[in-house]
């Protein structure tokens, strides 16, 4: 994958998923649809998720500083 690739999917990665676990877009979104009992585990998936997108926005950047 290039780097800026690389940089694109951390970044939008990085957004949704900090739009999702910082507003109530999914617990609407998930209620609307009947599944709202997964709300409970949302945090388990959400939180690691954004530091994987965040540290690939880093590396992403690291290495295009780097060469």
């Amino acid at each position: 994958m290039q780097s800026n690739q690389f940089l694109k999917v951390g970044v939008i990665g990085t957004v949704v998923t900090a739009l999702c676990c910082f507003t109530p877009i999914l617990s609407i979104l998930l209620g609307a649809i009947g599944i709202s009992a997964f709300l409970g585990y949302l945090d388990l998936i959400l939180l690691p998720l954004l530091a994987i997108f965040v540290l690939m926005t880093v590396y992403a950047l690291w290495r295009r500083q780097s060469t």
